[in-house]
């Protein structure tokens, strides 16, 4: 008889999951992420603790504050978690940054520098070129990829795959208002326009990408601990120059979330824990494999 392999993977949220008071339970009950916290402040130089315990929504939405504030909760949160020893990791966009520091290939430090990077290279890349993205739902991920590539003359593509029936687009404004009205007439259930910056995992991000290669690709990588499985191709790399690569794609490539999560499962992941503010990913992980066990730190 052939045991079955029983395996434990910690996911970590991406932009969208900031909430007032985000993190401040860990830093009054777990020395360690009071640690980090403090170490953020400096390694920022400004007091991003401050932002994430009480600062109001449209402070937390501040691109500077937004992608490290969520690395900050969501990486304490793993560290902190009690038996913490993945057996492989996932992020979903951001998130794959506080995955690499999760299973080891990324110190806290380092990562949160690049995070911060990447957040600021991509608020230039959308100041550059105005742009957007809209949730999909209740399409066939073929039908929203068919309608994207009728769009010649705007930027619209396939940026996230969340869950079966829900993807969302990243585009130019016009083309993700195009693409809006013709999902609508193909049966869409909704096609709703996000408020976002810009037109993330689209090609409107090549700038960013650029200053983003520069900085992943001086920064120093250690072998991980275990996989971890790439938003760009939904597959688990331990290979540092791999996952640099795909680190820097990331921004201009699709978030594969539903294959990653189905990869994952198929790989031995029975249960599926959720580090970081929200519970958007359990959720997700529910209606892609809903024979898993998909719970929060």
């Amino acid at each position: 008889m052939i045991e079955e392999i029983f395996m434990t993977a910690y996911i970590f949220p991406g932009q969208g999951a900031q909430f007032t008071g985000m993190g401040k339970e860990l830093y009054d009950s777990k020395p360690v992420a009071k640690k980090m916290m403090d170490d953020a402040n400096g390694i920022l130089g400004f007091d991003i603790t401050s932002i994430m315990f009480t600062g109001t929504a449209d402070q937390l939405k501040e691109t500077k504050v937004t992608q490290p504030a969520i690395f900050i909760h969501s990486v304490a949160a793993a560290l902190c978690a009690d038996h913490f020893k993945p057996d492989m990791v996932a992020g979903h966009s951001l998130g794959e940054f506080s995955a690499l520091v999760a299973n080891g290939a990324l110190s806290f430090e380092d990562g949160l520098k690049l995070v911060s990077k990447r957040a600021m290279a991509m608020q230039r890349a959308c100041e550059v070129n105005p742009s957007t993205m809209a949730a999909i739902l209740g399409l066939d991920d073929d039908v929203v990829n068919e309608i994207c590539k009728t769009i010649s003359d705007e930027i619209v593509v396939a940026a996230n795959y969340n869950c079966p029936g829900q993807l969302v687009i990243s585009g130019s404004m016009k083309g993700i208002e195009i693409a809006c009205e013709k999902m609508k007439a193909a049966g869409a259930k909704r096609a709703l326009p996000l408020q976002v910056g810009g037109a993330f995992h689209s090609p409107l991000m090549n700038p960013a990408k650029e200053e983003l290669a520069i900085a992943i690709n001086s920064t120093a990588f250690k072998q991980p601990v275990c996989p971890v499985y790439q938003n760009v191709n939904a597959l688990p790399s331990t290979d540092i120059p791999s996952i640099k690569q795909n680190l820097i794609d990331q921004l201009t490539a699709p978030v594969r979330w539903t294959q990653t999560v189905k990869n994952m499962a198929s790989d031995g992941a029975k249960v599926f824990i959720e580090c970081g503010p929200g519970k958007v990913l359990q959720g997700l992980v529910k209606k892609i494999e809903p024979g898993v066990e998909a719970r929060s730190v």
